[in-house]
């Protein structure tokens, strides 16, 4: 298939302003932000898109009221992998159950936000921007943290989306972002675009620049790293590997977000959900592999999220719909594993029937901005949310 200029140039704008990128050894030391931010602090965040089922993920399997709500479509108490006496993970999940026993997986119960909304489109706006239920706000939380605190000027970009066109926490203006397919896809294509021209209308003098940035960008980045590490097959693999291979490059990026579709499980929750959970896993662990071999896994923070959870009670279609508060995990080298939160009671379901919640997400962003990367996180999410003690000290 060919692509022509005007066409690679408006796919390219419809993703993002691409920066330029540098090349090197991933193991080499990255310059302090001057305002003192530590963005040598990798930050990767996994969107379970659709919204994940949490209750089906960190099981509570010693809870009569779970079995009750979920008579075929509970996961039997034999095959959950504990965590404690009360909770546990589904099978799929038994990749990252050395993660635990390493002490580097810390899983979040019930979270969630005050007066949830239950539209897609809605909620994870709601997470992108760090904003309150109803409150609407233009930028995300990332492109609002860059804008206090700026990443060095020679890193290769603020940040990368990979799996995904929305830029999500990195949308609005300002930040230096780029959303990529894939690495080799964008080098080939980036050879259609030019560096030329000036203009004074403004609309104009962006295309350009933006055209500038691509063919500075192709210039300078490259995806031929070697990992030993070995991806997963499949979409969720091949996104984890570009995520890779842009870490690999100097002087790299202060986040990296990638996407997993499907969790929008109405349906049929049950073989999907398992088949999610295990790539989900599988590509946790290729992540975990190629970053030690970069040297990267003890600077790596791993957060997932989603716009929301699954209801409580299961549907007429052996699935779940939209719901509340969900679990959500946290890896990394110097993540002090174990349980955080409550698990939202079962007993006491609102007038809806969706749980509530015992860990505002916006306290898990606090934790990467106060405690990750040393930047206040009060300006970029609008107040004060206590950070989560689940890093080492």
């Amino acid at each position: 298939m060919t692509i022509d200029r005007r066409t690679f140039l408006q796919s390219s704008l419809t993703a993002a302003a691409l920066p330029t990128l540098g090349v090197g050894s991933a193991a080499m030391a990255f310059a302090a932000a001057p305002t003192g931010a530590n963005y040598r602090n990798l930050l990767v965040l996994i969107e379970l898109k659709g919204g994940n089922d949490g209750l089906n993920t960190l099981v509570p399997y010693a809870d009569p009221a779970y079995y009750a709500l979920r008579p075929k479509l509970a996961i039997a108490h034999d095959s959950v992998l504990p965590l404690s006496e009360r909770a546990g993970l589904h099978p799929a999940l038994a990749p990252l159950l050395p993660f635990w026993q390493d002490k580097e997986l810390a899983v979040l119960q019930g979270v969630g936000y005050p007066a949830p909304n239950l539209s897609h489109f809605r909620s994870i706006e709601i997470w992108d921007t760090a904003s309150g239920s109803h409150q609407y706000l233009q930028d995300g939380w990332l492109t609002r943290t860059f804008a206090l605190a700026p990443t060095p000027a020679d890193f290769a970009a603020d940040g990368v989306i990979v799996g995904s066109p929305d830029l999500g926490p990195l949308s609005g203006g300002g930040t230096r972002a780029i959303a990529l397919a894939n690495t080799e896809q964008f080098l080939r294509q980036a050879r259609f675009a030019t560096a030329e021209g000036q203009a004074r209308n403004k609309a104009l003098q962006h295309i350009l620049k933006v055209e500038a940035d691509i063919v500075q960008a192709a210039a300078r980045l490259k995806s031929d790293y070697a990992f030993r590490a070995s991806f997963p097959e499949g979409p969720f693999g091949n996104v984890i590997r570009t995520a890779c291979q842009i870490v690999a490059n100097r002087p790299g990026v202060a986040v990296v977000r990638v996407t997993q579709t499907g969790y929008d499980t109405h349906s049929g929750q049950a073989p999907t959900q398992a088949r999610l959970l295990a790539e989900l896993a599988g590509g946790i662990v290729a992540l975990k592999n190629a970053l030690d071999e970069l040297k990267r896994w003890d600077d790596t923070l791993v957060l997932t999220y989603a716009e929301f959870g699954r209801r409580p009670k299961q549907n007429l279609s052996n699935g779940t719909d939209h719901g509340t508060a969900s679990a959500h995990f946290v890896l990394g080298g110097r993540v002090a594993g174990g349980l955080y939160g409550e698990q939202p009671s079962l007993e006491r379901l609102s007038g809806d029937g969706n749980t509530g919640y015992s860990i505002d997400f916006r306290s898990v962003y606090a934790t990467a901005l106060d405690r990750w990367w040393n930047v206040p996180s009060t300006g970029p999410l609008g107040g004060r949310f206590t950070p989560l003690p689940l890093l080492k000290t």
